[in-house]
């Protein structure tokens, strides 16, 4: 299987701040973003393996760094920056920008990781990835360490669950 070059699974989404994206501070709901991170990460994930379905393994973080007003497009950008055998890491940069003036800032950065799926439901061994400019290859560069800590984070957030109470609040 060949590997792929980074830009290959590049998706670039804009978009406008609606009022009705506000919260009570004005600025654009977090769970919004996060569904626009989701879905360009998805469709980074299917365009680099080629499969019809993608699923979130998880969601390392999404670091909100500056507030994003109504009066800002939103550019959500997504690519894959790591493969394992059958799992990527996409990264999404969000980038805020007055329209007014022009003026451009980083609002958010987010690591997703995705298995891709065969018809049976089975993940599928992906391709690898090829990074070309200093971005996609510090991000290559540092996926290996986070890959590790996903492992570790996975390990502990099933040894969390073998202690989660399961019965319903009023039933105790």
């Amino acid at each position: 299987m060949n590997a792929k070059k980074i830009k290959e699974s590049r998706i670039v989404n804009t978009a406008q701040v609606l009022s009705c994206d506000l919260n009570n501070y004005n600025t654009l709901f977090g769970g919004i973003l996060m569904k626009k991170l989701d879905d360009a990460a998805t469709l980074s994930a299917r365009r680099h393996s080629r499969v019809k379905e993608c699923v979130t393994a998880s969601t390392d973080s999404i670091d909100f760094l500056c507030p994003i007003h109504q009066t800002d497009s939103v550019c959500v950008e997504s690519f894959v920056t790591y493969t394992g055998r059958t799992s990527m890491e996409i990264f999404c940069k969000v980038i805020a920008e007055d329209i007014m003036t022009g003026d451009r800032r980083i609002a958010a950065t987010a690591f997703l990781t995705f298995v891709a799926l065969d018809e049976n439901k089975r993940p599928v061994e992906i391709p690898g990835v090829i990074p070309e400019t200093e971005e996609e290859k510090f991000l290559y560069n540092t996926g290996k360490e986070r890959a590790e800590m996903r492992k570790l984070r996975r390990q502990k957030s099933k040894e969390l669950a073998g202690y989660i109470n399961l019965e319903k609040p009023w039933d105790k």
